[in-house]
């Protein structure tokens, strides 16, 4: 059986036996099959990995700009050389079909170019002659060692999101990747050290509840990033900044696509069925729920039906798969656990996909495309983030309707809205509630140099990911006056009065 350790100074931290002694299972999704042994961190494993990440900021900090992105370069070439193994990871963890995977891995690698270019974003600003013989210089610098943590849905991306605008910044990076898929971070580091980050600048921990107390604990700690669900997202936000850290912790999504009569209905309905089945619901910007607005309800649900029940469901290394797997059996279940539950809570079950299998592969985590239509509001399927190819239909009377419905919810990730009409576009896209927004886009994720995220219980914290507010949330800013006066001018004697512009 294939064992992955932790990876701290620049290279495998443990051994087979392994440190902490506790071991977690990773499965193939597509044949439920346990195919990997992950190392545990517990205390001690933490405690090293900070330490070592804490020796390294001592002359990382001091590196040349010039150093960091000329490394940042050469791993941005390496990946690219090594995506496909990469996307060979991911879908041997996290189930995603090969294409999805390779997809994953071109967004990750817009931040690290994102990254190499750096350099501008970090310029300060000067400005001269403010009083007599008096300059004011703003400068960014780093904040020290930095944690981040990410969820099993996106194993190499969110990585990709978090450490290399860190580690360009100046920082240095302890990673904790979900213990579901942890391989991709692993060749990740691996990379790294490859292209020349020194030992102990980049170091992964994998880890449960014990590993992320710990790291949200540690008084080394500078800063942590999170994604994953919303009562994860609290917890971190809660217990670091309460010990002075600063965060950042993106939580979960109920993200809407409202449908106007207006719509062209089957170009609405090819955008439904890609943003809510594509990675089997497995993604933080996935449509999960479609508002009908007036009389497109019927025609709509018709047309998403009869796409959805044309998608081709199997293990993600085989190119013919659209959708694979879910991650884990437990997930698949809690997943399918909606369905059922809202077929008694009112809904129509237009599509189940409960009792979905696949030949030759029937112990995989599979649940099929599921369609529920007339949802209730009030329902757990409308109400919960279900993350899973569950898509609710809600129907609304008109357009002020919808977007009480919308703006109703708890989450604010993402929202988008499907119309020929430019004026109701425009009046949607400053209404809705949501911190990223699409006007005939299902699923806008913004391109790397803008930024990402939610409001609402979406996300925690005043920053982003990526774009100029990662910048912002990897340093802060110092501001120095100077003086340097002419000699005559230092016989003038004390002056005891506030300093004023003169």
């Amino acid at each position: 059986m294939k064992t992955v350790t932790h990876w701290i100074g620049g290279k495998p931290f443990g051994d087979a036996a392994g440190d902490s002694g506790t071991w977690g299972p990773v499965t193939d999704p597509a044949t439920g099959e346990v195919t990997t042994r992950v190392a545990l961190a517990g205390a001690d494993e933490v405690d090293a990995a900070v330490g070592a990440a804490k020796q390294a900021y001592a002359t990382w900090r001091t590196s040349s700009l010039a150093q960091r992105i000329a490394i940042l370069f050469r791993y941005r070439e390496l990946l690219n050389a090594r995506r496909d193994d990469l996307a060979a990871l991911i879908t041997a963890e996290q189930g995603k079909v090969h294409a999805d995977a390779l997809g994953e891995v071109a967004r990750g690698l817009e931040i690290v170019e994102l990254a190499c270019g750096l350099g501008t974003a970090l310029k300060g600003d000067t400005s001269t002659e403010v009083s007599g013989h008096i300059d004011v210089a703003s400068i960014r610098q780093p904040l020290g060692v930095i944690v981040g943590i990410s969820p099993f849905n996106f194993p190499a991306m969110i990585s990709m999101w978090m450490f290399p605008m860190a580690i360009a910044c100046g920082n240095t990076f302890v990673h904790k990747p979900s213990s579901k898929a942890p391989s991709a971070s692993m060749l990740l580091a691996e990379l790294a050290a490859e292209a020349g980050v020194p030992d102990g600048v980049l170091n992964i921990v994998h880890g449960d509840e014990i590993a992320v107390n710990a790291l949200l604990d540690h008084p080394d700690v500078a800063a942590v990033s999170f994604v994953g669900s919303t009562p994860v997202a609290r917890h971190v936000y809660s217990r670091a900044s309460a010990g002075g850290k600063r965060v950042q912790a993106l939580g979960g999504a109920k993200n809407h696509m409202l449908v106007l009569p207006d719509a062209d209905l089957d170009a609405a309905a090819d955008a439904a069925v890609t943003a809510a089945y594509g990675s089997a619901g497995q993604r933080c910007m996935a449509v999960s729920v479609v508002v009908a607005v007036g009389s497109t309800g019927d025609a709509l649900v018709s047309r998403i039906a009869e796409r959805a029940m044309k998608v081709t469901i199997g293990p993600g290394n085989d190119p013919a798969s659209e959708m694979g797997p879910l991650v884990t059996k437990a997930h698949r279940d809690e997943v399918a656990s909606y369905v059922a539950r809202a077929a008694v809570q009112g809904a129509d079950v237009v599509l189940d996909g409960r009792d979905f299998t696949v030949e030759g592969f029937e112990n995989g985590h599979w649940m099929g495309v599921s369609l529920l239509d007339n949802v209730s509001t009030d329902s757990d399927a409308y109400r919960d983030e279900i993350f899973g190819p569950v898509l609710c239909v809600v129907r609304a009377g008109t357009y002020e309707e919808a977007m009480r419905i919308i703006n109703g919810s708890p989450f604010g990730n993402a929202s988008s809205i499907f119309t020929r009409d430019g004026g109701a576009a425009r009046r949607f896209q400053l209404e809705v509630e949501t911190g990223m927004v699409g006007v005939n886009v299902p699923m806008p994720v913004p391109v790397g140099y803008h930024s990402f995220g939610g409001w609402k219980d979406s996300a925690f914290g005043d920053h982003r990911m990526y774009g100029s507010e990662a910048v912002h949330f990897y340093t802060r800013g110092k501001v120095i006056t100077s003086r340097w006066p002419d000699p005559a001018e230092l016989a003038a004697g004390p002056d005891l009065g506030f300093p004023v512009t003169r």
